[in-house]
């Protein structure tokens, strides 16, 4: 699992950008120190050190923020055209391509995850790009015919919403972000970008490439500091149309909360506890890394996470030891380590979360296979665990019921197609799922059958934004990708000409 690490030196222009004293929030276009004068300390996950200091915003920087983004929505931004802010996503696209690599090591230090990973996010992340900056010149109403008396002309208008506050998570926000900045920027509207404490850098450095690139001051800005406070104040706040949030299903909740005092339209990407159901005639040489990966990705921490895998029972055995030989197989290393497979989780408060259930799914009778602790070889005090599964898993235990959000793999028994579904359904959560089969008939009666907002067949975790993906259940509503992602930035406006 841990041999010999060949960490990876960061380059030129990542050490600059982290030889920094500060880092100061974004607003209306300037680096600016915030209101407090606070600051707190942003942790490298892979060695427990200090990377960096951050700016601690609150209630009167996101006010500041948010009024910076009303006066650019209401400015020359509304001047400009779809083909101008087309052209804007061009020279954005260019930029974050020049400076990818510092973008991926960045990211890599301040979250965690393996250099490998980063640096194979470069497509997915230009492409996301590419797909606003076409939705750009694609907005369009309609000519609709009445039953008016007269002569009078019926149209609609799609127009954006507004200030959007985008509530970015840090499991992954590189990439992350750009659900709601290239929304935004393809749209119209503008944006106060809160990031997660736990790693702000990669989303600081993104937007000075912004203005590098041409955005015109207040269009996007960025406001760092704790979840509770500036966070909330994001949601809670007046003057903000729009909130996009991926995040725990209790922040959800509050966020749902704080949006009744304007009635804020709300994208909300929640917690999961996603099903992936093998069946006995699936090629286990590509569901067993399939589903394995499916978990162990990103150390666990994504949202979609397919943590309940549902294996028939005449191959469950065979499956368990097969996914626990390619877990110990895992490479877990620091994030620089470009051999390093899995990284650590993002903080010493989640990896004792992650070994909390750990714990109680061994006093709870699951058994334990293979990981179940941290991992030794790697270097420094990072926040390591190993890959871990749990074999006779019943859907009962909190285990196979609560979002761990880590490296923690259940396995558990079924017997029949109509006992996977109802199994696969027994959760609050609805946000992601697969099946394993060779035979497409059965797989289609999954697929059908699970209530969650995205299925896999015979592989997990594809995402293009073309079809994009979303949730049901308490995993959250609102499009994530597809054409209806960049209608949830405009509103309808219906015109009637007296002719």
């Amino acid at each position: 699992m841990n041999q010999q690490a060949s960490l990876i030196a960061p380059g030129e222009n990542t050490e600059r950008f982290l030889l920094r004293e500060n880092f100061g929030l974004f607003i209306n276009g300037e680096v600016v120190a915030s209101a407090s004068g606070k600051t707190f300390e942003t942790w490298n996950p892979s060695t427990g050190e200090v990377l960096a200091r951050v700016s601690e915003g609150d209630e009167r920087d996101v006010d500041r923020a948010v009024r910076a983004a009303r006066a650019a929505f209401e400015g020359r931004w509304r001047g400009w055209t779809p083909y101008e802010r087309q052209a804007l996503l061009y020279r954005v696209h260019d930029i974050v391509e020049r400076h990818f690599d510092e973008l991926a090591e960045i990211e890599s230090l301040d979250m965690g995850a393996p250099i490998s990973r980063t640096r194979a996010s470069k497509s997915a992340l230009l492409k996301m790009i590419l797909f606003f900056a076409a939705q750009s010149a694609s907005i369009a109403g309609q000519t609709v015919q009445n039953g008016l008396p007269g002569d009078v002309m019926t149209l609609s208008i799609k127009a954006p919403v507004g200030v959007v506050g985008g509530i970015i998570p840090w499991n992954g926000p590189l990439v992350g972000q750009w659900w709601v900045l290239g929304a935004v920027l393809a749209s119209g509207c503008t944006a106060v970008l809160k990031p997660a404490e736990d790693a702000s850098l990669s989303v600081l450095r993104t937007v000075e490439l912004l203005r590098e690139a041409g955005l015109p001051a207040g269009v996007v800005n960025v406001v760092t500091g704790m979840g509770h406070v500036a966070g909330a104040a994001l949601a809670a706040h007046p003057g903000v149309d729009r909130i996009a949030f991926t995040g725990s299903t209790t922040t959800g909740r509050k966020i749902i909360e704080a949006s009744t005092g304007n009635i804020k339209k709300l994208q909300l990407e929640l917690g999961g506890k996603s099903p992936d159901i093998v069946f006995a005639d699936a090629d286990l040489d590509k569901a067993v890394p399939g589903a394995a990966m499916g978990v162990f990705a990103n150390s666990g921490q994504i949202c979609f996470a397919g943590t309940r895998v549902f294996v028939e029972r005449s191959i469950a055995s065979e499956f368990s030891a097969r996914v626990a030989d390619f877990a110990r197989s895992i490479r877990v290393g620091q994030s620089m380590d470009a051999d390093a497979q899995l990284g650590p989780l993002i903080s010493g408060r989640q990896l004792d979360r992650v070994m909390s259930y750990i714990e109680i799914g061994s006093q709870e009778g699951a058994r334990l296979v293979c990981g179940g602790q941290r991992p030794g070889g790697v270097p420094g005090n990072g926040y390591f665990v190993a890959p871990t599964v749990f074999a006779d898993v019943s859907n009962d235990m909190r285990i196979a019921r609560e979002e761990i959000f880590g490296p923690v793999l259940s396995v558990i028994p079924f017997d029949t197609v109509e006992e996977a579904i109802a199994l696969g359904n027994q959760t609050e959560y609805g946000l992601g799922g697969a099946v394993w089969t060779r035979d497409i008939s059965r797989a289609l009666r999954v697929v059908k059958g699970i209530h969650t907002g995205v299925m896999w067949v015979n592989c997990y975790g594809l995402i293009d934004p073309m079809i994009g993906f979303g949730g049901t259940k308490q995993s959250g509503y609102g499009a994530k990708g597809s054409n209806a992602h960049l209608d949830t930035y405009l509103y309808t406006k219906s015109v009637y000409i007296n002719t």
